[in-house]
C-alpha cells in the first residue's frame, strides 16, 4: 500500500482518488475550495469520445478508455453511494453542414469506428429531420449519430466520486490549500497543508490552473493558460421534439445539452487571454453562440435564459493537452492536469494512467 496525496478535488482529482482508493491505496485528497469549484464547474459534461475525429494514437486511446469505463462507472457509483448522477444516455448528434469541404471525413470515421467496434450512423438531411425535427437550418446536410457518447452532470459526478473514495477509506479534505513541499533529490517526501504534514510515497497534481504555482514550488514549473468559456441555461415551454428523442446536439462548436424538464445548456465560448494575460468575458461572443443555436434550432427562441455562467479551463502551453505522467525531475510526482475542455471526458482514462505506475495494473 502506497501513501498517495492528490492535490485538486475536481472531477479529475476525484476520479483518481476513487480509483486508487478502490485499489487499496492510502489516499489523501486535498481541495483548496469545494469539489467542482474550479474548471469542473465550468464544464458542460459532454462526453464526445467516439464521434471525435481522433482515430489513432494517444488522443483516441484516452477517449476510448474513458467511454468504456463510464459504461461501468455510473451504475457502480450509484450502487455504492446511493447517489443518482444525472446523465443523458441518448448519445450525441453531430451536425453536418452543406458548406463543409471536409464532409467526407465523417464517412471515413464511420468506417474506422466500425473496425474498432464502435457503430456510428451517418444520416442524410431527411434522416436528421425524422429524428430531430426541431432542427430547421437550410445549411444542414445531415448528421452523425453516436449512441455511445452522451453527457453527464460534472458536479454530481464529482460529488459521487468523493463519496465513493471516502467509502474506500480515502481521507478527503475540503478547504485545504498546499503551503509547501518537502522534497530532496528526485522525490517529494511530504506535503504541508493547513499546518499539517502529509507524508507521501506518491504526489498527484490534479489542480488544473492551480498546477502552475504548485509545480513552481517544486522548481519544475509547468505553464497552464486559462481559457474562458461562457454558457447559459434555457428554459423552454416544453422539451424539444416533445422529449421523445433528446440527445446532445453539437455543430460548429455550439452544444445544445438537454437537462430534463425542458431545460438546456447552450454553450460554450472559447476566449483566450489578451496581450496582458487577462481573460475577460465578452458578451458579444456569448450572444453569437446564442444566435448560432437559434439558427440551428428556432424553437430555442421561445426559451427564457434562466442562468448564465462563465469559467476558466486549463490549457497547457507548449505541449498538448492533457498532461498525464511524471513531472520532470521527479520519480514520484505525477501530473494529471491541463485537460483544457476535456476534463470530464478524459477523467476515467487519466485515473487509469495514474494508477498504473502506483499499483502496477490498469484500474
Amino acid at each position: 500500500m502506497s501513501r498517495v496525496v492528490i492535490i485538486g478535488g475536481g472531477v479529475v482529482g476525484a476520479m483518481v482518488a476513487y480509483e486508487l482508493s478502490r485499489l487499496g491505496q492510502a489516499v489523501t485528497l486535498c481541495e483548496r475550495d469545494t469539489p467542482g469549484a474550479g474548471s469542473t464547474g465550468a464544464a458542460l459534461g459532454v462526453l464526445m469520445g467516439i464521434v471525435s475525429q481522433k482515430m489513432t494514437g494517444r488522443g483516441w486511446r484516452l477517449r476510448e478508455q474513458s467511454i468504456r469505463r463510464y459504461q461501468t462507472l455510473l451504475p457502480e457509483l450509484t450502487t455504492l453511494t446511493g447517489r443518482e448522477i444525472p446523465h443523458n444516455p441518448q448519445g450525441i448528434v453531430m451536425l453536418r453542414f452543406t458548406d463543409d469541404p471536409r464532409d467526407d471525413r465523417w464517412h471515413r470515421l464511420q468506417r474506422v469506428r466500425e473496425k474498432q467496434g464502435w457503430p456510428l450512423e451517418v444520416w442524410d438531411r431527411e434522416e436528421l429531420r425524422s429524428h430531430c425535427p426541431q432542427l430547421e437550418s437550410d445549411r444542414l446536410l445531415g448528421a452523425v449519430y453516436s449512441p455511445q457518447d452522451g453527457q453527464i452532470n460534472p458536479r454530481a459526478l464529482t460529488a459521487a466520486l468523493w463519496a465513493g473514495a471516502q467509502h474506500y477509506g480515502a481521507d478527503c479534505r475540503l478547504s485545504t490549500a498546499v503551503e509547501s513541499f518537502g522534497f530532496d533529490e528526485e522525490r517529494c517526501r511530504e506535503v504541508i497543508v493547513a499546518g499539517a504534514t502529509l507524508a507521501c510515497d506518491w504526489l498527484i497534481l490534479a489542480a488544473g490552473l492551480g498546477s502552475t504555482p504548485l509545480t513552481a514550488q517544486l522548481q519544475q514549473p509547468v505553464e497552464i493558460q486559462p481559457v474562458l468559456g461562457q454558457a447559459f441555461r434555457v428554459k423552454l415551454p416544453q422539451p424539444l421534439n416533445g422529449g421523445n428523442f433528446d440527445p446532445v446536439i453539437s455543430g460548429e462548436d455550439v452544444h445544445i445539452v438537454p437537462l430534463g424538464g425542458g431545460e438546456y445548456w447552450i454553450g460554450a465560448t472559447v476566449e483566450f487571454p489578451d496581450s496582458q494575460g487577462d481573460v475577460i468575458a465578452d458578451p458579444a461572443l456569448k450572444e453569437q453562440v446564442w444566435q448560432q443555436a437559434i439558427a440551428l434550432c428556432p424553437a430555442l427562441a421561445q426559451g427564457e435564459i434562466v442562468e448564465s455562467w462563465s469559467g476558466l479551463r486549463p490549457r497547457p502551453q507548449g505541449q498538448p493537452a492533457p498532461l498525464i505522467g511524471p513531472l520532470p525531475g521527479y520519480t514520484n510526482v505525477l501530473l494529471a492536469t491541463g485537460h483544457y475542455r476535456n476534463g470530464v471526458l478524459l477523467a476515467p482514462a487519466t485515473a487509469q494512467a495514474i494508477s498504473e505506475p502506483i499499483c502496477g495494473i490498469i484500474a
